[in-house]
């Protein structure tokens, strides 16, 4: 609990970007020699700027990389059994520095057509000069996205409802409806109930209320601007804006260090009806 009222006091201070952004001069001091090794042992692999790979995960080579290979196949494994992706649009929705996207080229095959849209100039500017068999646009913290109406089979985004306030939530569900297509699959992560040891008295109490708990006094969208989100909450929000969940898969301590999210399926409510 110490911690938790540490960044809070911090955040009423507005001093989370400061401390975080010490933060990131401390990882990359404590990943250094791993990050050495393993540009060394595997030159031809392209990796973002150290701060892109902070801001969007963490500072370390493997991680970015290996993990998001395993992640890409996880993201796969996870909608193999509702959809076949096959000649079909796929957005990374919040992709960052390209950490899952850049490999589903070649797990999926390229009958595919692969898209990425993030709100960091800088990130969406690196990945547009280095993976060019993938669409790159920027997009507003707000939507909308530069995209036709039901134009994706197959949209996903990993720890982007983590990021957002209420209002944003609201509206980018909508957006999400706007741009799936009848028959398509979106696969969303957010921070459920195995987070709850992280929060304060006061957050735990609105949690078990069932309302979302935002961590703001930081830019909106940013690593440290933290909203954790009830099942019922993301029920409500996402049956309002016009879908059927499909598969609800909560999050566990995995490690000590490690507790993973929760995971969303969804569909058009209209496909189903």
């Amino acid at each position: 609990m110490i911690k938790q009222n540490v960044s809070r006091l911090l955040r009423l201070l507005h001093l989370s970007k400061t401390a975080d952004n010490v933060r990131f001069y401390f990882m990359y001091l404590k990943n250094f020699v791993d990050n050495y090794k393993f540009k060394k042992k595997h030159p031809d692999v392209i990796l973002p700027p150290n701060y892109l790979m902070y801001e969007s995960f963490q500072l370390n080579n493997n991680k970015y990389y290996s993990g998001g290979k395993e992640d890409a196949l996880w993201v796969t494994d996870l909608v193999r059994p509702y959809i076949t992706l096959q000649s079909s649009n796929i957005l990374d929705w919040g992709c960052g520095p390209a950490r899952i996207i850049r490999h589903l080229p070649g797990i999926l095959g390229t009958t595919n057509k692969y898209f990425g849209s993030d709100y960091n100039a800088s990130t969406v500017k690196w990945c547009k000069q280095h993976f060019p068999n993938i669409s790159f646009t920027q997009n507003k913290i707000t939507p909308p996205l530069d995209f036709s109406e039901n134009y994706f089979q197959f949209i996903y985004g990993i720890s982007v409802l983590t990021h957002l306030s209420r209002t944003n939530q609201d509206l980018w569900s909508k957006e999400l409806n706007r741009i799936i297509a009848p028959e398509g699959l979106i696969l969303l992560t957010t921070q459920g109930e195995a987070f709850m040891e992280k929060l304060t008295a006061r957050e735990i109490s609105l949690y078990k209320n069932d309302e979302l708990v935002s961590r703001g006094n930081a830019p909106e969208g940013h690593r440290v601007y933290a909203a954790f989100q009830p099942p019922a909450y993301i029920r409500k929000v996402f049956i309002d804006s016009g879908f059927e969940i499909v598969s609800h898969i909560p999050g566990k301590r995995v490690t000590e260090s490690y507790i993973s999210q929760d995971v969303w399926l969804l569909k058009m409510k209209s496909y189903n009806s």
